[in-house]
């Protein structure tokens, strides 16, 4: 199997709209105003060299780059990209695309030559869209995927059950798909640094720190083992959510209790498109300068509008009165259909 990975995504579809950028340090974020409140939602590779990265305050960008241009998110455009790649690579005969997102995909195929299919799909995406991406090959769904980022920019690199340890072992945690920063974390209190060592990690010994589904499943990871099939099911999202960062802190209740109902009124449009109940909710409190609290409460199902705003309004009574908020996120949880391959949703904001 495959894992296709479109290189610096957003940055590359705005340096289609304007060439004049190519070879420039490009940051998208926000409405593009780094004296807003605002994060990076991409970085093109020349911005990337000073330290610029996703989810990066979009004043300490600029700060970084003083010379870089810097461009207001249009989920448009990106959304009508992305959907010619994943058409380009559904065009591939007996091809089967498993869309993790915007910019990346699962393919599985039945090739003797990975290696050249990769090439074959590099070449069919670029001239479909002029957008270069890397491909990695494994014989795992975590695998593929990490192989990747080896293979960035525009290259191929394939992650075999023979090689995994050789090239992967070395490595921290933090560098496997579905462990990052937080997790590598707590697993170097556990004595956990790199890859090979929670390749060698009794499942069970993790069972404490990360509970009896979630531990094995690390340990999982370390080896790069689990799924080998690439699953074609439309995903189902859990549920949909959006989030405001702004401008002024809001410092009082009559503020809070507005922007919980514009904040509600916009999930409910996302989640009436979908025809299900909602099933729980999560109010996200960023408060001045920056500390983060979340209030969930799962709900009686519902999809009454007046129901789930008044189950938000409730949730908002734990916010601290008088302390400034600068961001606030709403989630609402959706009942899931039978037989649906459960996805992450795209969020609007960065939840």
């Amino acid at each position: 199997m495959l894992h296709v990975d479109l290189d610096q995504f957003i940055a590359a579809v705005e340096v289609l709209r304007r060439p004049e950028l190519a070879g420039k340090p490009v940051i998208v974020g926000g409405r593009g105003d780094p004296t807003e409140r605002a994060v990076v939602s991409t970085a093109s590779y020349e911005a990337r060299a000073f330290g610029v990265g996703s989810g990066m305050p979009l004043r300490i960008a600029a700060r970084k780059v003083p010379d870089a241009v810097i461009l207001p998110v249009d989920a448009d455009a990106y959304l009508v990209a992305s959907e010619t790649v994943m058409a380009t690579l559904r065009a591939r005969p007996g091809a089967v695309v498993q869309v993790l997102g915007w910019d990346e995909a699962f393919v599985g195929t039945s090739t003797d030559d990975p290696e050249a299919y990769a090439r074959q799909l590099q070449s069919a995406v670029l001239e479909q869209t002029q957008l270069h991406c890397s491909v990695g090959i494994g014989d795992t769904l975590v695998r593929a995927k990490n192989a990747t980022d080896l293979g960035k920019p525009a290259g191929v690199f394939r992650l075999t059950k023979e090689n995994w340890l050789e090239v992967m072992g070395a490595r921290p945690t933090k560098e496997l798909w579905g462990v990052g920063n937080k997790i590598s974390a707590r697993l170097v209190k556990l004595g956990i640094t790199t890859v090979a060592e929670l390749a060698a990690a009794d499942p069970q010994s993790l069972v404490p720190e990360f509970g009896p589904k979630m531990g094995p499943w690390y340990a999982e990871l370390g080896r790069g083992d689990g799924a080998g099939t690439v699953d074609d099911t439309p995903w189902v999202a859990r549920g949909h959510s959006r989030e405001t960062t702004f401008q002024q802190d809001l410092t009082e209740a009559a503020q809070v209790e507005d922007a919980v109902r514009e904040l509600a009124a916009n999930v409910l449009k996302d989640v009436e498109a979908e025809g299900r109940p909602v099933i729980g909710l999560t109010l996200k409190v960023r408060y001045a300068p920056f500390t983060t609290k979340t209030h969930a409460r799962k709900i009686p199902e519902t999809r009454d509008p007046g129901e789930v705003l008044d189950r938000a309004l409730e949730l908002a009574r734990a916010i601290e009165p008088g302390r400034p908020i600068r961001l606030l996120g709403l989630r609402a949880e959706m009942a899931m259909p039978e037989n649906a391959r459960k996805g992450h949703t795209p969020t609007r904001g960065g939840w």
